[in-house]
């Protein structure tokens, strides 16, 4: 069994093409003896996003907090905010936007360990 405080995480830039202000923390992983998913913590800046991206595994997203929206496809917007849950399915072109100026937007992301 293991049992973490997220404050007691440590925090890695994300350096990918394509983001900005993206902060990630890995709770729950490999490492921890986790056989089949790893929990990410991605805090989003205001102002910042993930890549514009696609993988070949499904993952599931909960906010924390904030608001922001989840772009789906070329041209499909989602808004989201604390309390909701989002999949995204195998292959689906997408990414996360915080567009407040004031709050964090907070989300855990459930994936295959091999994708932590």
């Amino acid at each position: 069994m293991v049992v973490t405080s997220l404050n007691s995480v440590t925090k890695t830039k994300v350096d990918m093409e394509g983001a900005a202000g993206v902060i990630k923390q890995l709770p729950i992983g490999s490492a921890d003896g986790a056989p089949n998913f790893s929990f990410r913590v991605f805090t989003v800046s205001p102002g910042g996003h993930t890549p514009y991206h696609q993988h070949e595994s499904e993952h599931v997203n909960y906010v924390i907090s904030g608001k922001g929206v989840l772009v789906k496809g070329e041209k499909t917007e989602n808004p989201i905010q604390q309390g909701d849950f989002c999949l995204v399915a195998p292959y689906e072109t997408h990414q996360f936007q915080n567009r407040s100026k004031e709050d964090d937007l907070v989300i855990i992301c459930a994936v295959m360990k091999q994708y932590e």
